[in-house]
């Protein structure tokens, strides 16, 4: 398992993504550089941190994931690596995506912050766009480790 703080675990390019909306999964901008060092959504950026984790998330929109049962399950508590999609409201579409940290916080990439964040629920909460928790997803598909040698790197497009 994960040892230490979520953040600290990540690679320097998993740390310093900038917040660029347009690329989010399906786009022609991550189909034509995959990379999140490019920028990623929120989303895009909550799939490779789960992916430099060895977790697989489908490349899907909100609405599209909360609906998924091939890869993700629904959970009623969220654990840690666990995708968790905050709206102003219950309806998945549009909604925001975050990891769960090992404290219970959540990291995420924001147009409010431009580079990724750790916030608490409560912090979460006090913003009208993300104060309804809509649910917990938790991905149930590994990827297999890059082979020793490989010169794989997690968490860019190498191992994609």
């Amino acid at each position: 398992m994960i040892a230490g703080p979520l953040i600290d675990r990540l690679p320097a390019v998993l740390r310093a993504v900038p917040y660029a909306g347009s690329r989010f999964p399906g786009s022609a901008a991550v189909a034509a550089r995959p990379d999140p060092a490019a920028g990623a959504n929120c989303q895009l950026y909550a799939y490779a941190v789960l992916h430099h984790f060895g977790l697989l998330a489908p490349p899907l929109r909100s609405g599209e994931l909360w609906a998924d049962t091939r890869s993700t399950v629904r959970v009623d508590r969220a654990r840690l690596l666990d995708l968790m999609l905050f709206n102003n409201g219950p309806d998945p579409y549009g909604a925001h995506v975050g990891v769960r940290t090992d404290d219970g916080r959540v990291l995420h990439l924001c147009a409010e912050v431009g580079r990724p964040a750790v916030w608490s629920l409560a912090d979460l909460a006090v913003r009208e766009r993300y104060r309804t928790l809509v649910g917990v997803k938790r991905v149930t598909v590994r990827r297999a480790p890059p082979a020793p040698g490989s010169g794989v790197v997690t968490g860019t497009s190498s191992d994609r």
